[in-house]
């Protein structure tokens, strides 16, 4: 079962463009990733630019309407993730409680629809779509 992991750091959605990273916590945080890595449940991992580098675009009128960063609403916003493998919710909860977040970082745990979660009609309709090389699951 594929899972994602989403980091959730308070106050990101105000941070600035650039920030400044504790070279400490970056090295705990690598250990984690290594130890998600070496018991073979890491698929792959990013951090992300903070919102203010970012742009939403929307469609509430029937026509994209592009927003630039920062997100006055934002109350909350994903600054990183981790996609892992394992066999259950609960092992992904195991390795999320792992992780050396600090007291004002959440990680919400989301799992990955596959094709077989969906009605033969609905895996008809998706069929259509030919992956990329490499790409996840989900759609093959």
């Amino acid at each position: 079962m594929r899972f994602m992991m989403l980091m959730i750091p308070l106050g990101y959605e105000t941070a600035p463009p650039e920030i400044d990273l504790d070279p400490e916590r970056v090295a705990a945080m690598m250990k984690y990733n290594q130890a998600l890595k070496d018991a073979g449940v890491l698929i792959t991992l990013d951090g992300l630019h903070p919102p203010s580098s970012g742009a939403r675009v929307s469609f509430a009128t029937g026509r994209p309407v592009v927003t630039d960063g920062p997100f006055t609403e934002s109350k909350e916003v994903i600054g990183g993730y981790w996609m892992i493998d394992v066999a259950s919710r609960a092992e992904a909860i195991d390795w999320a409680k792992k992780c050396p977040a600090s007291a004002n970082e959440i990680i919400e745990i989301r799992q990955v629809q596959e094709m077989s979660d969906f009605s033969e009609e609905v895996q008809q309709a998706a069929a259509t779509f030919e992956a990329p090389q490499g790409w996840g699951r989900a759609l093959r």
